[in-house]
């Protein structure tokens, strides 16, 4: 799998019994005031290690970034997803190596309980990556993401509609 200049990624919709979908308010004091303000919202997503399957990068992300583990695989996208940054970030990201990132996303039921969330202190003793979470309609993902990852959560959104209903 040659990516070039895009980082692999995986990212997970984590779908709860009434539908709605897990986001994340991204921390972090170094994120420039014009991508924090409005849109710091996301859903969980993280690198792929050398030789990891994407299935298994994402379970391991979902763990460091929401404690996480009690889920059931929905589906996975059909195609890989990419995004460029903006050219400000691309050179101080990652050391200028990516010029964004091409995701695998997956759809996952959560099936615990709310007490399972700790993103203060996640598994593996990772720095926690958000500040604030909570459970979100589906047609409101693509308004709260920063606008250069629109189009992937767009397609997101489409490939997974049909897993963001209640289960119960």
């Amino acid at each position: 799998m040659d990516f070039g200049l895009y980082r692999p990624c995986v990212g997970i919709m984590l779908v709860n019994q009434d539908g709605l979908v897990f986001v994340g308010r991204r921390r972090g004091k170094k994120i420039p005031e014009h991508l924090r303000t409005g849109h710091e919202w996301q859903m969980p997503q993280g690198g792929i290690d050398e030789g990891e399957e994407p299935y298994h990068a994402a379970l391991r992300e979902l763990r460091e970034e929401t404690n996480v583990s009690s889920t059931s695989l929905l589906a996975e996208s059909p195609d890989w997803l990419s995004y460029d940054l903006p050219p400000d970030l691309s050179r101080r990201s990652w050391k200028g190596r990516f010029l964004g990132q091409r995701q695998k996303w997956f759809a996952m039921r959560f099936n615990g309980s709310e007490n399972e969330i700790n993103i203060a202190s996640p598994d593996g003793g990772h720095k926690p990556e958000f500040d604030a979470w909570r459970w979100e309609s589906i047609d409101r993902l693509v308004e709260l993401i920063i606008p250069f990852k629109r189009a992937v959560y767009e397609q997101v959104v489409e490939n997974f509609r049909p897993f963001a209903k209640p289960s119960r």
